[in-house]
């Protein structure tokens, strides 16, 4: 088999996997020392990488690397805090700081890492629909700005606020503007939250309990009570735009472009996964019909979700990759630019998920514990199919705009490939069905009858999408052909109907790339570059066996009388 990717480079983060600070945290420390070492990891990685905010601002590879680093699945929260600090905050304020020097040395404090910069949309009331936020920065005669909270929904919600990670911590709140009594639409407003030790006057953080599967982070609801801030608070103009809702489009456009590089962790909670799956296979064994040993892996039933993982990591890279030099063209229509985003989310979302889960069921009692990373990488993932744009209703807006024919995407290289054909198909289902109605994209009928439709149409666009990418980077036509089979699979019915192949062809598609793979399965484990990332303990017998001289362990020498008359005790040999 072919080498599918070239070498890769050194990571800016290998030395740091083997560092003291991403080794597995004691359990017995509190809530509030294993946050400190969160943000502690944060602060590592970001100085590993030492971006600028010309990588931020222009987007530079350097930026897209850091988004598919594979320290990110040794501690989600940590990436959590990074993506918000780089894309969201500094990536809003950047632009700002090159035209108004005042700016400037808060921007390098957050480049340096020297304070947590947050970045403060969602409110309680209102996640899908924050256009129609409630916070309000209000302007006083004197040139400064009210920061108020009005009711409860209005508090801003997840971001990580209280004083914790001993740093100040900094947040660009996104808030009304209100002049005279009008509201002008949305501002970012730069504001200080926290010295560390604790909030700001005025301002009060009520920090949310984990969430499940992840490392400590401290996700909080976020108030403002009449908080007066500068005038140069304010990043933008008093001008009421023209069109408000293409002002909140632009206020939180760095929104979008976490769509698309939130959705490349999928890629390397993929690795992680699969490689710590791959070697639990080969190295846990049963007993065979001949009395001696056998790795599990030799059961076809082990390796389809294994190979199927594989192929879809090397197509995934490929497709990433494709797109993120398509996102950043400057002469494309900004619509289409959102719908590369959406697109390439839905299909790194579905395959991660389905993928995670079968890999976790495939080893058994152990995919259920935490270290063994593959149930925690699942968990952080579902986060990330709700951070910066919730998955479904990402293919709502597109598949509908797509199907009212206001913009198109990025047409299919081969039309007769079987991807290609398939989208082609769940397109024109989709629309006669919409014809049928009769009603416009905003009634009843179109709730209740296309709605469900979006988001397999969305995903039949990327399965196709993802596939030419591949094509074009010549990934390993096994891995290509193995790829197009689980993705047949996937809708196995609209092959059958439409293109007349049978379940018996389908599965003959399945045996045939697995069984050509199987003999590489080992090269192409190694080749993901996962292992030095990966600390599970099932991976190696090593591990294993120094994973169980540290766990707790009770002995002592009590003696209880099951049965009357007897006693157990200890054999003397």
């Amino acid at each position: 088999m072919a080498t599918i990717l070239n070498a890769p480079t050194q990571a800016p983060t290998l030395a740091l996997a083997a560092d003291p600070l991403f080794k597995r945290a004691n359990p017995e420390l509190s809530l509030d020392e294993r946050t400190e070492i969160t943000y502690q990891r944060a602060r590592a990685v970001a100085r590993a990488y030492a971006l600028t905010p010309q990588d931020i601002v222009f987007l530079k590879p350097k930026f897209w690397q850091m988004h598919m680093d594979q320290i990110a699945p040794m501690d989600g929260a940590a990436t959590t805090l990074i993506t918000i600090q780089y894309n969201l905050a500094a990536g809003t304020l950047a632009p700002f700081a090159l035209r108004r020097p005042e700016l400037q040395p808060l921007l390098k404090r957050i480049m340096d890492f020297d304070v947590s910069a947050q970045f403060l949309l969602s409110e309680v009331g209102h996640g899908l629909d924050s256009p129609n936020l409630e916070t309000t920065a209000t302007l006083l005669p004197n040139g400064e700005f009210d920061l108020h909270t009005p009711n409860p929904r209005a508090a801003k919600w997840m971001p990580p606020t209280a004083p914790k990670g001993s740093m100040p911590r900094i947040a660009l709140v996104i808030a009304r503007l209100i002049v005279n009594g009008e509201n002008r639409g949305v501002r970012p407003f730069v504001v200080a939250l926290g010295d560390g030790k604790q909030m700001c006057k005025g301002i009060t953080s009520k920090v949310l309990p984990n969430r499940a599967g992840s490392k400590p982070v401290d996700h909080a609801l976020t108030y403002f009570n009449h908080v007066r801030l500068p005038a140069e608070a304010l990043l933008g103009d008093l001008e009421k735009p023209k069109d408000l809702r293409q002002n909140f489009l632009n206020v939180i456009w760095r929104v979008g472009v976490g769509s698309l590089a939130l959705s490349t962790l999928s890629i390397t909670a993929m690795k992680a996964s699969v490689y710590v799956a791959g070697r639990y296979s080969l190295r846990r064994t049963v007993t065979g019909a001949d009395g001696a040993p056998m790795p599990i892996i030799a059961f076809r039933t082990q390796q389809l979700p294994i190979f199927h993982t594989l192929a879809q990591v090397y197509v995934l890279e490929a497709y990433s990759q494709d797109a993120a030099r398509r996102f950043v063209q400057p002469d494309l229509d900004p619509r289409v630019r959102h719908g590369i985003a959406a697109t390439l989310k839905a299909v790194m979302v579905q395959h991660c998920q389905s993928s995670l889960y079968s890999l976790a069921e495939r080893c058994g009692a152990q995919g259920l514990f935490e270290h063994n990373q593959i149930i925690e990488s699942q968990l952080e993932m579902r986060g990330v199919a709700i951070a910066e744009g919730d998955v479904l209703a990402l293919c709502i807006r597109l598949a509908s705009e797509l199907l009212i024919g206001r913009y198109e995407m990025p047409q299919p290289n081969d039309p007769t490939c079987l991807l290609a054909r398939h989208e082609a198909g769940v397109f024109e289902e989709c629309r006669a069905v919409v014809a049928g109605l009769g009603e416009g994209h905003r009634s009843e009928a179109f709730n209740r009858r296309v709605l469900p439709l979006c988001q397999p149409l969305i995903e039949a666009i990327g399965h196709r999408m993802a596939y030419e990418a591949a094509v074009q980077a010549k990934i390993n036509p096994d891995l290509l052909a193995l790829y197009e089979a689980g993705i047949v699979k996937h809708d196995a019915s609209w092959y059958v109907e439409h293109l007349g192949l049978s379940r018996r062809t389908q599965q003959d598609m399945e045996d045939r790339a697995v069984t050509a793979a199987l003999p590489h399965l080992e090269a192409l484990l190694e080749q993901t570059g996962a292992r030095p990332y990966c600390i599970a303990p099932i991976v190696s017998d090593n591990a294993w066996a120094h994973f169980v001289d540290n766990l707790p362990t009770y002995g002592g020498d009590a003696e209880l009388e099951l049965i009357p008359g007897t006693r157990q005790g200890v054999a003397r040999l």
